[in-house]
């Protein structure tokens, strides 16, 4: 089963600081256990990819009503209070198995090297059925 861990740029449950006050080690920190994170999920065999966002502020919102040109605009909206950081999709055996790979994430270090409980969002991907069904 492939599931998809979503984090955002929010306040986490024991943290409320924004990274951009965080000291640069701090950051270079969180950065180091991401990846570590990745590192371990690929060797497992369980990460499909996983990928960190361009900050909010490079966010462009494309609409169209497929016959004119596309409406581009800044976003997200000023009025979005969490804003898609990052995600990891990873094939695992079961939902639990995926929990524990987001609670895993959720610890992540903070300020002073402290968890910082982010929320993480676990999704199950769905699959288109195939063409022959």
């Amino acid at each position: 089963m492939k599931y998809m861990l979503l984090k955002t740029y929010s306040p986490a449950a024991y943290c409320d600081t924004a990274i951009s006050e965080w000291t640069p080690e701090e950051i270079q920190a969180h950065i180091d256990f991401q990846r570590a994170l990745g590192e371990e999920l690929a060797k497992s065999g369980e990460l499909v990819d996983a990928q960190g966002l361009a900050d909010p502020s490079q966010v462009r919102v494309v609409s169209s009503d497929g016959r004119s040109a596309p409406l581009i605009t800044d976003g997200p909206f000023p009025e979005t209070k969490e804003f898609l950081a990052g995600y990891w999709i990873v094939d695992v055996d079961s939902p639990d198995r995926a929990y524990a790979i987001a609670a895993q994430a959720s610890a992540a270090p903070g300020p002073g090297g402290k968890p910082i409980g982010e929320y993480i969002e676990v999704r199950q991907v769905m699959s288109a059925p195939a063409a022959d069904q």
